[in-house]
């Protein structure tokens, strides 16, 4: 395992060497995330293994642990959201190639080149991360039926002029 992830790295010398890389990465240096970020206070930490499975299948395993803090979408307070993962990205030269991944592997297409950029791959896995809705455990959902008005339900009403011409006839 190696303590410095480089910015920059050949996924396929990776995969025949068998190589490993652990990490930490503070939150502020994710521009992508931050966006979707309450603040960007936080670190993640995260391993990379590149290795072949039984079928000879190349690719990568991700596993990040990360504290997101978000804001409720209830309460409107910060909150962080627990991210613990393992993810295992099949290494693919061709769009063509996904369907002949095993089951559990997702695609991650390498370019040409076979240079990609770790961080990246993390950064990508922590916005999938994300809620749509962010709420906070524990929060109480507000539930009340708010009475309507009689004028607003009359306004509402497309067919109240309808009724009243129906009448007159």
């Amino acid at each position: 395992m190696s303590a410095e992830v480089p910015e920059m790295l050949d996924a396929w010398r990776m995969v025949a060497a068998r190589r490993g890389f652990e990490g930490r990465q503070p939150l502020s240096s994710l521009p992508r995330l931050r966006e979707a970020l309450f603040d960007d206070e936080g670190e993640v930490t995260f391993a990379l293994d590149f290795d072949r499975d039984a079928l000879q299948v190349p690719y990568v395993e991700l596993r990040i642990e990360a504290a997101l803090p978000l804001q409720c979408q209830r309460t409107l307070q910060r909150f962080l959201l627990p991210v613990s993962m393992v993810q295992r990205l099949g290494l693919i030269r061709d769009e063509a190639d996904e369907a002949a991944l095993p089951l559990g592997y997702e695609a991650l297409l390498v370019a040409e080149d076979g240079m990609l950029h770790p961080l990246e791959l993390i950064e990508d896995e922590l916005i999938l991360a994300v809620p749509l809705v962010p709420v906070k455990p524990g929060s109480e959902t507000v539930e009340r039926d708010w009475p309507v008005q009689a004028d607003e339900e009359t306004r509402a009403n497309p067919f109240s002029a309808l009724a009243a011409l129906k009448k007159n006839h």
